[in-house]
């Protein structure tokens, strides 16, 4: 089975559509991953993120019903963290 958990993206680094990356945030856990497979995709975001490769955009309140489900099993710090 595959998980791809949702982050908003923070910033965007590179115009290169290969390796085009950024910093993203998992509901309090910063992480940078590989955007090449969202072009689209700009600061705000959210994204599905799959061992570290965002592979699709979702709509804000698919990502943060995701968020506390997680919080609710204990995989998220409780509190989103402010990581810009």
């Amino acid at each position: 089975m595959c998980l791809a958990v949702p982050a908003r993206i923070l910033s965007v680094v590179g115009d290169d559509p290969l390796t085009r990356s950024g910093r993203v945030d998992f509901g309090g856990i910063v992480k940078e991953v590989n955007l090449a497979y969202v072009p689209e995709a700009v600061i705000g975001d959210y994204v599905l993120v799959h061992v570290g490769f965002a592979i699709t955009r979702i709509d804000e309140a698919e990502a943060t019903r995701v968020f506390a489900l997680l919080r609710d099993l204990g995989e998220l710090p409780d509190e989103e963290v402010d990581a810009t």
